[in-house]
């Protein structure tokens, strides 16, 4: 009996349908351009160090002399012990309280797959922010979850819709993801905000899910953003951070996970945690070696990096808004900005002969989530100045032609 062709193909599990993860998919466009002979200039991953961002030495040094002493081996699952401490005293120093478990993770992605993970069955729901990080949406869609998005309000300064947010919890929502600043908005949430949603989570038992990895990359004079956990005991948050963005080293892949709130009232969810990380050993050994150091050692690094990013987000924000067609929330953290397009024409399309036509590489607003019947784009504002001068120059033609 003969096997056909069609019979012996794999198909992919059907979970994987509805993953998408639009920061790299554009790298395919991106690449077509590059070959096409365009000058190509990146403005759609956050990555600091492939432009002129250095990782402070001392961080370097700590993993160097780690891997030098044979720290090589396997770590306990959860984290070696003087990295926890470390991340648990930066957690106390925010204020956050009644800690039940903390984890170290390859990077914060790790950790927030880990803990939806443990959390979430098949039909439940999480609720996610709409512009928001697609990380969470595709690990939601392989869980066979729903992912029900909550809008930021673009007139409000990208700040949470309180109102939406409430009205989209049920019996099956398990929890409620907060980025703060935002990834792609820029914004930062007021106090306000976060003791609003705060108060929600406590109402309905919901886990808050709170994304802080850019906390220290805010502007104008601004502290580092609140961390959701401070502003109660009784809330049950998991905090999430890392070295990626603030201490300059996304390569390393170091994140941690910081459970918070009842502690007889998280325990068998803290298990469930723990579970994931026995079951996938641990994180990078050595590189835990840096966590202390960065978080405890010289910050002289902060400053300057701010100052630059500063300077950079003004550029953007000025060049954007001059262009007609072109609007820009002013951003307040993080090293993003989310316009809007008043063209006229999908996101998509923009993008899409913005890469073919200059090589300017952004991210399309539909893959980060925006409210239907408005179109946005990502830029990433790391680049050096001259960059984002030609590379806005670029953008304000694009626009001219459909004018």
């Amino acid at each position: 009996m003969t096997t056909t062709t069609k019979s012996r193909v794999i198909t992919p599990a059907h979970r994987t349908r509805d993953i998408k993860y639009a920061v790299r998919d554009i790298v395919v466009l991106a690449e077509e351009a590059k070959k096409a002979g365009k000058d190509m200039m990146y403005l759609n991953i956050g990555d600091p160090n492939i432009f002129d961002f250095i990782t402070p030495d001392h961080i370097v040094e700590a993993a160097h002399e780690a891997m030098r002493t044979n720290r090589n081996s396997y770590s306990p699952s959860s984290g070696i012990p003087e990295a926890i401490d470390a991340v648990n005293r930066e957690a106390e120093r925010k204020g956050i309280k009644s800690i039940c478990h903390t984890y170290i993770t390859s990077g914060c992605s790790e950790g927030i797959e880990l803990a939806l993970t443990a959390l979430v069955n098949p039909g439940e729901n999480v609720l996610t922010p709409s512009p928001g990080y697609p990380l969470y949406t595709a690990v939601i869609a392989k869980l066979e979850a729903e992912n029900r998005p909550y809008y930021l309000d673009e007139g409000n300064a990208w700040q949470p819709d309180i109102e939406d947010i409430a009205s989209k919890i049920d019996g099956k929502t398990r929890a409620i993801v907060l980025i703060n600043p935002n990834n792609p908005t820029g914004s930062v949430c007021s106090a306000e905000t976060l003791q609003a949603i705060i108060d929600l989570a406590i109402e309905h038992n919901l886990v808050v899910i709170s994304d802080e990895i850019y906390d220290k990359l805010t502007f104008d004079g601004r502290p580092a953003s609140t961390s959701t956990a401070s502003l109660s005991a009784g809330a049950k948050v998991i905090t999430f951070n890392g070295l990626s963005k603030s201490y300059l080293v996304p390569g390393f892949r170091v994140g941690w996970g910081v459970i918070s709130g009842p502690p007889d009232e998280l325990e068998e969810y803290c298990e469930g945690i723990r579970k994931m990380e026995r079951a996938r050993v641990c994180a990078n050994h050595p590189l835990q070696y840096a966590i202390k150091p960065a978080l405890e050692g010289t910050q002289e690094h902060l400053p300057d990096m701010i100052e630059r990013l500063q300077c950079r987000r003004d550029i953007t924000v000025d060049r954007l808004n001059a262009i007609d067609g072109i609007s820009c929330v002013k951003c307040a953290g993080a090293f993003y900005a989310f316009p809007k397009i008043e063209l006229g024409i999908p996101d998509t399309e923009f993008v899409t002969r913005l890469i073919r036509e200059t090589g300017v590489v952004v991210v399309p607003g539909s893959g980060f989530g925006q409210r239907p019947g408005t179109n946005h784009f990502r830029v990433v504002f790391l680049p050096p100045e001259e960059t984002l001068v030609k590379a806005f120059n670029a953008i304000a033609s694009i626009a001219k032609d459909y004018r």
